[in-house]
C-alpha cells in the first residue's frame, strides 16, 4: 500500500517537473517569438496615435481602451483560429493572405499620403470626433481594421518561430504574445497620448526645474504627435511592403528580395561593424517602403477609378436635372 502511495507521489513530481518545464519552454518560445516581432511592434505603437490625435483628452484613454480590446479581439478570436488551422492543414496559403493584409496597408499609406498632398482629406481627419458620435466609431473601426493587419503579421511571425512545436504548445505560446504585444503597444500608446497632461500636471503644481519640464512636455506634445502620425503612415508603407517582398519571394519571385539582400550584403561587407548593419536595415526598410508606396500608389489608382465609374451615372443623371 504503502509503496503504491510512494509510486504515486513519485508520477505526480515527475508529472509537475513536466509542467515545469513547458512552462519554461512556452516561456522561452515566446521571448523569442516575441523579439522576432519586435520590429511590427514598433509600427503599430506608431500608427495608432493618429487615430487618437485630435479627440478631447477626456476621450483618449477611453478611446486607446476600445482599440486595444479589439485589438485583442484581432488577436484571440480571428487570428489565432485562423493561424493555427492553416498552419495545421493548408500551411501554405498563410502567405498570400498575410500579403493581401500587406497591400491593405500600402493602400491606406499611400491614400493618407494623397490626402496630407492632394488636398483632399477626410472630414474625420479634419475634425475632432464628438464625444459618443459616429466620428469616434469610425476612427476607432479604421484603427481595428489597421490593427488587424500589423495584429496578423505580429502573430503569423510569432507563428513561424515555433512552427515545430506540438499544436497545444504553439496555441499556448500565441496567446502569451498576443496579450503580451497588446499591452505593450497600446501601454505606450497610453503614455504616449497622456503625456501632454502629464506635463501640464507638472507646469501647475509644482515650481523650478520640473514645472520647466511640465511646460517643455506640453510645449513638445503636438509635435511628438504630428511627428509620430506621419511615422504611422511611413510605418504602414514600410510593413505592408516589406510583407509583399517576403512573400514575392516566397510564391517564387526571387528577383526584388534578392536586389535588396544583394544591396544589404554589400553594405555590411563595405561598412563593418554596427554602422553597416544599420545602414543594411535602413536599406531594407527604404526599398520595403518604395514597394509598399507603389503597390499602394497602384490600388489606389484602381479604387478611385471604379469610384469615378461608380459615380459617373449619378454625375450624369445629376447634370440632366
Amino acid at each position: 500500500m504503502s509503496g503504491g502511495f510512494f509510486a504515486l507521489l513519485d508520477d505526480i513530481v515527475a508529472m509537475a517537473k513536466l509542467a515545469a518545464a513547458s512552462i519554461d519552454d512556452v516561456g522561452m518560445a515566446a521571448g523569442r517569438a516575441s523579439a522576432k516581432a519586435a520590429g511590427v511592434v514598433i509600427d503599430d505603437t506608431a500608427v495608432t496615435p493618429r487615430y487618437v490625435h485630435g479627440f478631447s483628452p477626456e476621450r483618449e484613454l477611453p478611446v486607446i481602451k476600445k482599440i486595444a480590446a479589439g485589438s485583442l479581439r484581432n488577436k484571440l478570436l480571428i487570428i489565432l483560429p485562423a493561424a493555427l488551422l492553416l498552419s495545421q492543414f493548408v500551411p501554405w496559403l498563410l502567405t498570400p493572405i498575410l500579403m493581401c493584409g500587406g497591400t491593405y496597408l500600402c493602400y491606406e499609406g499611400a491614400e493618407k499620403i494623397w490626402e496630407r498632398f492632394g488636398g483632399h482629406s477626410h472630414d474625420h481627419d479634419e475634425q475632432s470626433p464628438a464625444v459618443g458620435g459616429p466620428d469616434e466609431k469610425a476612427m476607432v473601426a479604421g484603427a481595428i481594421r489597421t490593427d488587424l493587419i500589423l495584429s496578423a503579421e505580429i502573430m503569423v511571425i510569432a507563428l513561424n518561430e515555433v512552427a515545430t512545436e506540438p499544436l497545444l504548445s504553439r496555441t499556448i505560446t500565441l496567446i502569451v504574445v498576443a496579450l503580451a504585444m497588446t499591452v505593450l503597444v497600446y501601454g505606450v500608446v497610453a503614455v504616449i497620448v497622456k503625456m501632454d497632461d502629464v506635463g501640464l500636471h507638472l507646469a501647475t503644481e509644482r515650481s523650478g526645474a520640473v514645472a520647466a519640464l511640465g511646460r517643455g512636455l506640453v510645449a513638445a506634445m503636438p509635435m511628438v504627435l504630428a511627428t509620430l502620425s506621419n511615422v504611422g503612415i511611413v510605418a504602414m508603407l514600410w510593413v505592408g511592403g516589406h510583407i509583399l517582398l517576403v512573400g514575392l519571394d516566397a510564391l517564387g519571385w526571387h528577383p526584388p528580395y534578392e536586389l535588396v539582400h544583394h544591396a544589404e550584403e554589400a553594405i555590411v561587407h563595405a561598412v563593418p561593424g554596427f554602422v553597416g548593419e544599420a545602414l543594411a536595415w535602413l536599406t531594407n526598410t527604404a526599398a520595403s517602403a518604395v514597394l509598399g508606396m507603389v503597390a499602394g500608389a497602384i490600388v489606389l489608382a484602381v479604387m478611385q477609378l471604379i469610384g469615378r465609374l461608380r459615380g459617373a451615372p449619378k454625375a450624369d443623371e445629376h447634370a440632366a436635372e
